[in-house]
This record gives C-alpha cells, structure tokens and sequence, in this order.
C-alpha cells in the first residue's frame, strides 16, 4: 500500500521554495479575503460574516496531506484549507459572502448557507455518484458547534468497511480503505456532548480518523478555563492515548505557527491513520484569531491588551514570514511584491463577485421600471405608481426583496383595472416569483427520476391457505433478503447484532453476514445516526437502528441540523440515503410511548417519515427505500411484533408506495384517517359504529411526509362530507398537520357539512400500565363517541344523545 508523501527531503532547494512561496501566498491570499470580507459586512453589502483568519498554517498542512478519496468533515473556520486544494478561490469567496443564489458562482451553497461552510460535488447532475476516489471530498459543513463530529465517525468507518469486506463494490468509493476522514473542530466545541461520544466511539471502533482541534484559547468571548477542565484538551484526553496493551487513539500537539512541526505532525498522522487505521487528534496550540468570532463583535471587547499583543507577536502568518525570511527562502522585498499583488487580486475578485451578484437583479429592475411605467400611463392612480417607480429607481443596488416588494406593491394600485400593461406587470411578477422562489427552495427532497415517490407500488403476493406468522418473522426474512440483493447494505444499533435485535426483527442475520454488517453499538444514539449519514455519503446504504422512537430525541440535533438538510443545504450535490429504523406507539409510559410525531414530522423536513400499521407494510417500505437513495424515518408498531399476519412469498420485492395513502375500509358517513397502532383501534371502532347505523371509511395515512400526495383523502371527503383525524400524539401535534394537508392544501372543506375534528392523546406523555394507556391516549370508545356525537350534531333524530 502506497502511503508515502513528498517531503523537503525529497525535492530540490528550488522545488522546496517554490512550495514555501506557495503556501505563503495561499495563506495571505486567504487572509486578505478575512479582512476585506469583514469590510464588506460592516458596509452592509453582506450580513455576517466569520472567517479562518488566524488558522492559516495548520490548514496548509493538513491540505498537504489530504489525498484523493479522503473526506473533510470541518466547520467554518476552513477556508484557507479549501483555498490550498483549489476548492476556494477569492471570488467564490466574496460570492458565499453575498449569498448570490448561483451555484455556479457560489458553488459552496448557492447561498443557502453563510459564508464559510464548505462541501465539494459528490453527485452528477443526474444524482449519480461521481468516482470519490478520483478527487478530494468535504462533506457539507453545518453552523451547529461539534454537529460536524458524528459524520464524521460514519465517513471513517466506511474506510475500515471498504478494507475489510472485499465483496463490496468500492469502485467510486474507496480504493482498498486507504482513505482518512479528516475533522476540524474549536478547542471551545470540545466541550460539545457530540465531540466527547464521537472520540469514544472512534476509539472503539478504530477508525481512520484525524481530528485537528484549532486552539485559539476562547470560545467566542469565553476563555477556556470555563470550557476545559485543565484549560488543555489534550490533557483531559491523555486517557485516549493507545498503548502496548490498548487500542486508542495517537494523540500529537503542536503549535500552529511552526510551519516545519505542522507538516511533519500532519505528514505522520496521515501515515498512522491511513496504515494501521489507528484514530488520531492534533491538538493545535497558540493559534489566534485577529478578528474576533465574526463581525459580530470585537475581541477588543473581552481580550485584555498582553493577550493582544501575544496574539499579534505569535500571528501564525507573521511568524510564517519571518521563517521565511529568517531561513533566506525569500527577501523582504520579494514578499512584500507578493503581498500587493495578492491584495490586488482579491480587490478585483470582490469587484467583480458584487457586480456579478448585481448584474441579473439590475436587469430585471429596469424591465420591471418599464412595466411599471406601462402600466400606470393607463391608471387613475398613475401618481401612487409613478411615486414607486421612482423609489425603484434610486436604488443602485437592488436585491431581489427589492424587486418582488415594489411590484407587488404597484399591483395594489391597480386593483379592478383590465389592461395589457397590467397583465404584463402580472406575468413578470409571476415568473420573477418562480425563478427566484426556486432559487431558495429547491432540493428539499430528490428531483431527480429517481426519487422515492416514483418507486411503484408491488403488492405482496400470498399463497392459499398460507398460515400466519409473528410479523416480525416477515420482517426478519424480509432484512435476509435485502443484504443478499444489497451487499452495500448493513444494520447497526444497541442490541441490533448478537440478539437481532429487541424484537429479532434481526433475528440471525448476524451469524449470517457477519459482525460488520448486522452490529451492535454502544448506547449512543446520536453517533449512531452520526455513522449511517457518514457511511451513506461513501456510497454505502446503512441502516441506523434508534432502539425506541423516544429516544430519537438524543440524535435529533444530528437529523434535523445535517441530515434533513444535506440535500437542500448543498443544492443536490451530496445525499445520504440513510435509513434510519425504530419503533413506537401504544407501549406503556412515558419513555417507551413513542408518540411524539407532531415535533418529527416538523424538525425531519427534507426526510420522509414513514409509519406503518403493520410488519407487511413497513416491509415494503425498506424495499421501497433500498430501490432509491433517500434518508427516511421508518417508525415501527412497536405492539406489533407478535400480531399475526399472512406473510408474502415475493419478500424483498414488494414495495410499499411513499406519499400515497390506503382505504382499509370504505363507508358513506364519514372519513376517518390515522395511522400507525392508532389505525387498528379505529378500525376496531368503525366495526362497532356500524352497529348504530355509523358507517365510517378509515384511511391509513401511512406516510406521513410526503402525505397524501394523490390527493385520495379529499375524495372521500367528497362522499362522506365528515372528516375526523385520529393518531396518538399531543393535541395540536400531528392529527393537526394532517388536517391542514386535508382541509386547506387539499381543499377538502369545501365538501364538509359538519366542521373537522381531531382526536388525540392528551398533552401529556402517556401513564405506565393498562389504566395509564386508556387514559392517556385514545382508545375505541374514545374513537365510537366522538364520531357519534358528530353524527348526533348533524342527526340528532336519529343519533340521540349517548349520555
């Protein structure tokens, strides 16, 4: 294996200037970039901005080790690190500080996310991979301190999967392992729960990793004795350090204006992470940042003046300059020509990043000047519209808010009228809406032909007088099936390996396909989630098990921040289709109710969510999902285990449909809709109704995002005229979602005669035991007596009152 790496005793004196040369003026040029971004935000041009000034040296070094297939998953400190792989030049730059909605010119987030936050293409434009091993690859960064960590974990592990199952089809992904996950984090994220999990999973696992922590002493204006025990990181995580009996980690430190020790530190990490796939942490020590946090304030403000002036004596870039100059590599002279000709250039680059970001907005405010214009030669109120005209036009720098509030407005003076002119003012206004809508709102989900909801549905297919089993067992020889068809497929979670999981929905596969596909993990959920989105950006498919559906709460910072975001934050240009499994519902108490799908279905926007009634549907889902590459909650019933039912002879082929919604029971006087363990207790009272002449259609959501995308519920809203939504979460939660996808998106209140209802839990989480369930979620009379008494509003001659 070639691991090996170019170094200064490899290269001639000439050769080894030129680099130093190099690096010195990637490192300027990236500071430039921080104090003229920092200018810009202060100006008004931009809204905030947070840059990597102070960190320039040891981003260089770790750039130098950084290999084609590697990984970065960093934070917002990193710019001179993407400037050094040609990831990064000054007018992208200046683009991502503006937020120009182009990713072809700002091709970090087309202005989604703040400057700062980096990601490179892993995807074609079609949503296939790209070959990963033929380029150098950055997860997409997220704000959120130390969210960056448990991906982190995932695209390391991927490395030591690739190397050790040889079956596997790795031809984009890895060659043989031989790739590092590289981390960038605060010394004051440290502190961070997410670290401390990601570093203890790291060293059980014993993955290829480098964590480089950049040690500037604060976390924004807090220094770190109130972050770190023993204000040193590495002190407290010595206990880490492997030795002659113990795998662990490789733990250096280094101070990060020392230009020789960084390579060499970097250069020997590279080595022990990529051979023996041993993790390693680079403490990086008396780094500074000269500019404060972000322009959000000063650091005048909370560093004394010593501290200053340490900072300015021990800048790594000034002391990087007097080595050079120092060592005779360049003249005093020599560098400051280099320096006015970096200054110039990242001048012209922001020059021209601004009129870029203006040209398309100041081409569209003078056709809308001319609309506007048209328009008001024709209208009573000709002077409003003139005035507003006019206000556009003494803006040199219009956004695209400018545009939209002006036009609007101006629609407003034209109420009642009919002209061509005001018709032309409508239909610019509609496509600028449009074009620009989609600017910021694209990719939430795949748009490409290969997206869950295209996945067609095949019913499961059923022998005559086939006898019934738990559904566990469909579920267990449903998993069989799909790690025989997807060898890039594996399973991991507490309890889901040696025992096959809680439920043995696993039950054996374990000893079938081996410890590294069917695992267990420790009790750390949100490392868990943390591998299956690094795993899945590698080209794996994972399978991330969350023991109950309550304790999803211990990752969900992780899901919501990185994993519902990926997609949309990156504007289609990496996914993650991870799955990730659990169960819920109808368990007694408050820690295994599971029920809380009103705050899901809100935080996981850009997921599907999916909750099956039964072990036959939530089978299909899994083959559904296999079929595409998109991350989904799949929520269990978890009293369903052991219900019996038919079980199919097609398992691993039939597929659940996603977004479409199924009439388990047809009726004439009212709808009902529920899902999940809920749905066999409506069905269980729509049988009672019909004996007081009630006869209900029941209709099980299934998937809760997407919901109903047919448009089947308002159908029979159109027959029935009488809609109840049933589920088990708190009043207001998800029975009210799905009531303004039904009555307002759907439009089905034009058809009701008696006003919509929900019925759900109570607002607090459910009592442990029998009496507990009854009382705290609905139950059959619950469901029997609230449908009636809507019968009795609409009928009370023939449905009296019950009591």
């Amino acid at each position: 294996m070639d691991v090996s790496s170019k170094t200064s005793n490899d290269i001639s004196f000439e050769d080894f200037k030129a680099q130093i040369i190099s690096d010195y003026e990637i490192a300027f040029m990236s500071r430039a970039c921080s104090l003229l971004g920092r200018k810009e935000v202060l100006t008004g041009k931009a809204k905030f901005g947070i840059f990597g000034d102070g960190k320039e040296l040891p981003q260089l070094a770790m750039a130098k080790s950084f290999r084609n297939g590697d990984f970065r998953s960093g934070y917002y400190r990193d710019q001179t690190f993407m400037m050094a792989l040609g990831f990064l030049k000054p007018k992208d730059f200046f683009h991502g500080l503006y937020a120009t909605p182009d990713i072809d010119k700002e091709p970090m987030s087309a202005g989604r996310q703040m400057g700062g936050h980096f990601l490179t293409y892993s995807l074609n434009p079609d949503g296939s991979w790209k070959d990963l091993t033929k380029q150098k690859n950055s997860s997409a960064d997220i704000s959120c301190t130390a969210g960056q960590m448990p991906r982190l974990l995932g695209l390391a592990q991927a490395s030591k999967l690739y190397r050790d199952l040889d079956y596997l089809d790795s031809s984009k992904f890895s060659n043989k392992g031989n790739e590092v996950a590289w981390g960038t984090i605060g010394n004051a994220s440290t502190s961070e729960g997410m670290f401390w999990e990601t570093i203890n999973a790291a060293g059980v696992l014993q993955v290829p990793m480098v964590v480089s922590i950049w040690d500037d002493e604060y976390g924004i204006s807090v220094p770190a004795k109130y972050h770190t025990t023993k204000e040193d990181i590495s002190k407290i995580l010595a206990g880490f350090q492997r030795d002659e009996n113990h795998k662990g980690f490789e733990i250096l430190k280094v101070k990060g204006w020392d230009y020789t020790a960084l390579m060499h530190a970097y250069d020997n990490a590279s080595d022990i992470a990529r051979q023996e796939h041993v993790p390693v942490i680079i403490h990086v020590t008396e780094l500074t940042q000269p500019q404060g946090h972000s322009t959000s304030g000063s650091h005048e403000r909370y560093k004394d003046d010593k501290r200053l002036e340490w900072e300015r004596d021990n800048d790594c870039n000034k002391r990087f300059k007097e080595w050079i100059l120092e060592s005779g590599i360049a003249t005093s002279q020599e560098l400051e020509e280099l320096e006015k000709r970096i200054k110039r250039t990242v001048r012209e680059a922001k020059k021209e990043a601004w009129a870029e970001f203006l040209e398309e907005n100041l081409i569209e405010k003078k056709r809308l000047v001319q609309y506007i214009n048209a328009a008001s030669l024709k209208s009573p109120n000709k002077n409003f519209l003139t005035k507003i005209k006019n206000d556009l036009i003494s803006i040199d720098e219009p956004i695209k808010k400018d545009l939209a509030v002006f036009a609007r407005k101006s629609l407003r003076y034209l109420l009642g009228e009919k002209s061509s002119e005001r018709d032309a003012l409508i239909s610019w206004l509609n496509n600028f809406m449009d074009v620009s809508q989609s600017k910021f709102s694209s990719h939430l989900y795949n748009e490409t032909e290969n997206r869950a909801t295209n996945i067609k549905a095949i019913a499961p297919v059923y022998e005559e007088d086939l006898e019934k089993v738990d559904g566990r067992i469909i579920l267990r020889d449903n998993f069989d099936k799909l790690f025989e068809t997807y060898t890039n497929a594996l399973v991991f979670g507490e309890d889901s390996g040696a025992i096959g999981d809680v439920n043995q929905g696993l039950e054996g596969l374990q000893e079938k396909y081996g410890a590294l596909r069917i695992s267990d993990t420790g009790i750390r959920e949100t490392t868990i989630i943390g591998q299956g989105i690094g795993m899945a950006l590698r080209g794996l498919r994972p399978i991330a098990e969350i023991q109950y559906l309550d304790y999803i709460f211990y990752a969900m910072a992780t899901l919501t921040d990185d994993l519902a975001t990926l997609l949309y934050r990156t504007q289609g240009k990496q996914k993650a289709p991870l799955i990730v499994r659990t169960r819920g519902h109808r368990l007694e108490g408050i820690w295994h109710s599971g029920s809380e799908m009103g705050g899901l279905i809100h935080l996981l926007r850009g997921m599907y969510i999916l909750a099956p009634r039964n072990m036959t549907q939530a089978a299909g889902f899994y083959n559904t999902l296999m079929k595409s590459d998109e991350p989904a909650l799949v929520i269990e019933s978890l009293n369903g285990y052991r219900l019996k039912e038919k079980k199919p002879t097609n398992l691993g082929e039939f597929c659940t449909p996603i977004g479409v919604v199924e009439t388990v029971k047809s009726g004439t006087d009212i709808t009902l809709v529920s899902y999940g363990s809920t749905l066999r207790i409506v069905e269980k009272a729509a049988k009672e109704l019909l004996e007081v002449g009630v006869d209900a259609e029941v209709i099980d959501a299934q998937t809760l995002l997407p919901f109903d995308i047919e448009h089947k519920v308002v159908e029979s809203v159109k027959k029935t005229n009488r809609l109840l939504v049933i589920d088990e979460d708190v009043p207001g939660g998800c029975s009210a979602y799905l009531l303004n996808e039904i009555v307002e998106k759907q439009g089905a209140y034009i058809y009701l005669d008696s006003a919509p209802q929900t019925l759900s839990a109570k607002a607090h989480r459910p009592a442990y035991g029998t009496d507990g369930d009854y009382f705290s979620k609905p139950n059959s009379e619950d469901i029997f007596e609230k449908v009636y008494a809507i019968m009795h509003e609409a009928n009370p001659e023939d449905f009296p009152n019950l009591y």
